[in-house]
């Protein structure tokens, strides 16, 4: 899996440009060595640093889906729904995940909004239960399959009824 220009659709900020494109870049070259390093370093960082490690490489594998068609019940490797997406981009980063976002909610850690993360899953609710999952990319913003008729994209999360929850 390349970086390089794949890496431009995960800028959470409205600033372009080469030397933007770079620093960045540079950026998740050290935030990668750090992961690496750090439990090397710190034993007890290591599961930590595997869970940082594997969530940010489920957002690159959905940013890589971007334009994908929505397909309900479909998971990759061209086609996508909400939940698909999230059980395909976590395989391919490691970690299996169960094929429904109720069920995908039931197996994470669940965490506060305060202390969500890029790569953490975002679970979408109401009084039924829960309907639509996305991948937190920060700055409030998801990747997703949204709906029948749409592509993968990345968008700002649109309401407050929303649970976070961690792969580990």
């Amino acid at each position: 899996m390349t970086k390089g220009p794949r890496m431009t659709a995960l800028h959470l900020s409205s600033a372009s440009g080469p030397c933007t494109r770079w620093s960045r870049v540079g950026a998740a070259s050290v935030l990668t060595a750090a992961a690496v390093a750090v439990p090397a370093l710190l034993p007890d960082t290591a599961p930590r640093a595997d869970a940082a490690s594997l969530a940010r490489q489920a957002l690159y594998v959905a940013a890589s889906k971007q334009g994908a068609p929505y397909q309900w019940g479909a998971s990759g490797p061209n086609r996508f729904d909400c939940s698909g997406l999230t059980l395909y981009s976590f395989k391919r980063a490691g970690k299996q995940l169960p094929r429904t976002a109720a069920g995908q909610y039931n197996t994470t850690r669940h965490i506060s909004p305060t202390a969500r993360r890029p790569g953490d899953l975002v679970f979408f609710h109401s009084a039924w239960g829960i309907y639509h999952v996305g991948i937190y990319a920060g700055h409030s913003r998801i990747w997703h399959a949204p709906k029948s008729g749409s592509r993968v994209r990345l968008e700002k999360i649109w309401t407050h009824n929303v649970w976070y929850g961690r792969v580990g």
